[in-house]
């Protein structure tokens, strides 16, 4: 199936507002309540809506260090990435996990209440990981720009 422009607005709107509710999405986006909800039922049954979320403010829950650090393994072998990532996957404080093209192999974001606690991570989980050979960490000072809003 292919994105409608009156799908693409459905979905615009709730990438910013999750929560809204159908009547209000139907006058935004100008459609009737029922085509909208099953316009949205349709864009979940078909994957492009993966899931609901809420977006928590990383000031309240204590969470103020953002840490990027670039990994570079020992080799290229399948089972070793695999073990990797698997390991990686499996700590909570990272968010993300990207493979990578370039002199990194992974990138991760990891997010940690101070640079004592990235310290803790680092020894307790980081460091354990198969295949390191390298390991770069940069601490974000601040963040200019965030959005979870996929352009459309």
């Amino acid at each position: 199936m292919t994105l409608d422009s009156t799908d693409q607005r459905i979905l615009n709107v709730l990438q910013r507002k999750g929560r809204i509710s159908n009547a209000d999405l139907s006058e935004t986006v100008n459609l009737s309540a029922s085509a909208c909800h099953r316009r949205v039922q349709r864009l979940e049954a078909e994957g492009y809506i993966k899931d609901y979320v809420a977006l928590l403010d990383p000031r309240k829950i204590g969470v103020t260090t953002t840490v990027f650090v670039e990994i570079t393994l020992q080799g290229q072998a399948d089972e070793l990435l695999e073990a990797f990532e698997k390991a990686v996957s499996r700590i909570p404080d990272v968010l993300e996990c990207h493979l990578m093209a370039g002199t990194a192999d992974y990138i991760l974001k990891v997010v940690t209440e101070s640079t004592e606690d990235f310290a803790r991570i680092h020894r307790q989980h980081l460091a354990r990981l198969p295949g390191v050979a390298q390991m770069q960490s940069s601490f974000a000072l601040r963040t200019v720009f965030k959005t979870t809003a996929l352009p459309l």
